[in-house]
């Protein structure tokens, strides 16, 4: 397998996110609700016993350049959340972490998802609420999208690709990271 520098892999994973957004998007999104009229706008991303999203390290990158775009202090805020998350919900990687849930530390209220249109994980952009089970999309497409991820993740760092939750990866390349650690 030929390998790809991080730069190259990040414009290739944004153009499969925005692929796949546009295949959610157009072909099943129009028979859930939206998210705009929702009562209780981030409470599926807030959600402490439903929120169990993993990504790849290459994911993580790609929301951490897209945080990078925002000031400073607010990007110290949101590592700081991270490294809360991690902690109250027990987000340890010698853990079984595919059964531990928590809720999302880059959904800010009166914003919504911090890294939305740059860098949301495959599990956000397919998830949507559907009040019928036969309108949602098949499992296949998150697979298949996902395994396209972890190809590319591979490709980049020349290893097998190692799934953690979000709040994990995020810490573990955090660039604040022993200024936000001590904080906590």
């Amino acid at each position: 397998m030929k390998s790809l520098s991080e730069k190259q892999a990040l414009a290739k994973l944004r153009k499969l996110k925005t692929v796949y957004q546009e295949l959610i998007q157009t072909g099943y999104e129009h028979k859930a609700k939206s998210c705009l009229t929702c009562e209780t706008k981030g409470a599926c991303c807030l959600d402490a016993h439903f929120v169990n999203v993993h990504i790849t390290r290459l994911e993580a990158v790609a929301a951490r350049e897209t945080l990078a775009k925002l000031d400073h202090k607010k990007q110290m805020e949101i590592y700081r959340r991270v490294e809360k998350t991690i902690e109250k919900y027990d987000l340890n990687v010698e853990s079984d972490s595919f059964r531990k849930t928590y809720a999302c530390p880059l959904f800010e209220k009166g914003v919504g998802c911090l890294v939305h249109h740059d860098a949301k994980p495959a599990p956000c952009i397919q998830h949507a609420c559907y009040e019928n089970k036969a309108d949602l999309p098949p499992d296949r497409l998150q697979s298949e999208t996902e395994a396209n991820i972890e190809r590319l993740d591979e490709r980049v760092y020349r290893r097998p690709s190692i799934w953690l939750p979000l709040p994990v990866w995020l810490s573990r390349i955090n660039p604040f990271r022993n200024i936000t650690k001590k904080e906590i």
